[in-house]
């Protein structure tokens, strides 16, 4: 099985096929049966999970008329697989589940967007049938940087997904002549370097075009208003949460006229379409809202509510967000702020992760060799843990080569190796966050896969120099179901945008 790659160019004219994506735990990409996470069986409810407590804003959850209870839905679609959580008005979770992309070819190629539509939909049938005339709002979470052009009348896709790890440095040059220097945008992975070279090639209908995001395309799906986003999943392609507009430097070019429009994390933006409420049993005034980025729902499930505190997602990729007081970005190494009411959620996103350990180790291995190391000795081994060539933070370099050797002959020594080289990695992209002026971090939780490492835990915790533990609740579903519940008592749908 391969892994995704990091593309050096993302030309419309000559773009590799994008091989498979590793799965979550070994099992052939097709296999899109339904894997409860929780203790539960499918179609059960799940009621182990401890409650959380939040502030005003998320406890005040609508009742219907009669008294019953009502529920919250959040999907989670990370780079790997998607999941699915349902909470009640106390965020407990009450069913939770996952799904593996299946596998859809399209000249030779993988066609990511069939594959998150069917998934999009399994999920909802895996949603306990009995829970689902409860569920009063839904929201979802995707990949940052994932862009979608589709058609503004029929929301059929003018070109294929790029995904969030595509590279296009042809379009810098000219994202870099409009852009402040060292902008969020100016990174050949950010989405107006992708908008930027699709709209510089010869394809029809750029005038009737409409920019999504990956969940601005799932939740469309839901809804059927096009061309709506949230302000953190707009980040990447120029949007400044601190001004709540689109820049003037940005709307004053053509390619602008296909943005979507921007709301909070969170807002209601209409009642779930006739044909999703009969097909699934939703009610009639299930109100689906916008959503986020993976990451920032990670960190959301995570309850880092104070500065200094920070979320590691380590999923497929390592991404941290840090809970500060000061905005801080600089395209010079991949750092951007997102923002989180009052405050700032500032970090970036790295190609090292679980990616490459599946590369090398299976999940049986992992297991069996972690109980091998001693997280108090520090490793000698000095790698660069990538799937492929190219890095995004703390180091923005496209043609970043990998480095994994050499290799001892004892296999546990090797992945002590590469998990102490990760953390090195976080520790440099946590110490570049403070030079550059962010909050200093003071406690970290882990969000992910690799949170269930408890030696990992630990040998992060050495290199850090600072606590670590595991979030309580550690997939992005969950935090992209308090945004559920957050839009839930939302009084105004934007349904006229």
């Amino acid at each position: 099985m391969q892994t995704l790659v990091h593309l050096p160019r993302c030309s419309p004219f000559s773009w590799r096929p994008l091989p498979v994506l590793q799965n979550y735990n070994g099992r052939a990409a097709g296999d899109c049966r339904p894997r409860h996470i929780s203790d539960s069986r499918p179609g059960q409810y799940n009621s182990t999970m401890r409650p959380v407590e939040f502030g005003s804003a998320w406890e005040t959850a609508r009742f219907d008329a009669d008294g019953g209870e009502r529920l919250y839905l959040g999907l989670d679609f990370g780079t790997s697989g998607a999941r699915y959580t349902v909470i009640d008005k106390k965020a407990n979770v009450r069913a939770e589940g996952k799904r593996e992309y299946p596998v859809y070819l399209s000249e030779e190629s993988m066609d990511w967007a069939r594959s998150w539509k069917e998934t999009l939909f399994s999920l909802l049938s895996d949603v306990p049938i009995d829970l689902r005339p409860a569920i009063a709002s839904v929201s979802i979470d995707g990949t940052s940087a994932t862009t979608i052009l589709v058609d503004g009348t029929t929301g059929d896709l003018l070109f294929r997904p790029l995904l969030y790890n595509e590279s296009c440095p042809d379009a810098l040059p000219a994202v870099k002549s409009v852009a402040p220097s060292n902008h969020t945008v100016c990174s050949g992975s950010s989405t107006l370097c992708k908008l930027v070279l699709w709209w510089s090639a010869d394809f029809p209908n750029k005038e009737s075009a409409i920019l999504l995001h990956q969940a601005d395309w799932l939740l469309w799906l839901l809804h059927g208003k096009l061309g709506i986003s949230d302000y953190n999943n707009a980040l990447k392609v120029g949007y400044d949460p601190g001004l709540d507009a689109y820049p003037p430097w940005l709307l004053s070019q053509p390619y602008s006229r296909v943005l979507p429009s921007v709301l909070a994390p969170g807002s209601a933006i209409g009642t779930v379409k006739d044909d999703i409420r009969k097909q699934f049993g939703f009610k009639q005034d299930c109100i689906i809202c916008t959503g986020t980025t993976d990451s920032i729902a990670a960190f959301l499930a995570a309850h880092a509510t104070e500065t200094g505190k920070a979320v590691t997602s380590l999923g497929s990729t390592l991404a941290i967000k840090l809970l500060s007081t000061t905005r801080v970005e600089d395209a010079r190494f991949g750092v951007y702020s997102h923002r989180l009411e009052d405050k700032w959620l500032v970090g970036g996103a790295s190609n090292t992760g679980g990616a490459v350990l599946r590369q090398i180790f299976t999940d049986e291995q992992l297991e069996k060799l972690s109980e091998q190391i001693d997280p108090m000795v520090a490793s000698s081994l000095d790698y660069y843990p990538l799937p492929a060539p190219g890095e995004r933070f703390p180091i923005a370099d496209p043609n970043l080569a990998p480095r994994l050797l050499p290799r001892p002959d004892n296999d546990a020594e090797y992945l002590h190796g590469i998990l102490e080289s990760i953390a090195r990695i976080e520790a440099r992209a946590y110490g570049l966050l403070k030079d550059l002026g962010a909050t200093l971090v003071e406690e970290v939780f882990t969000a992910g896969g690799g949170s269930k490492n408890e030696k990992w835990t630990k040998i992060r915790e050495r290199v850090l120099g600072l606590p670590v533990s595991r979030a309580v609740h550690t997939e992005a579903a969950y935090g992209a179901a308090l945004l559920a519940l957050k839009g839930a008592n939302t009084e105004n749908i934007h349904g006229d945008l």
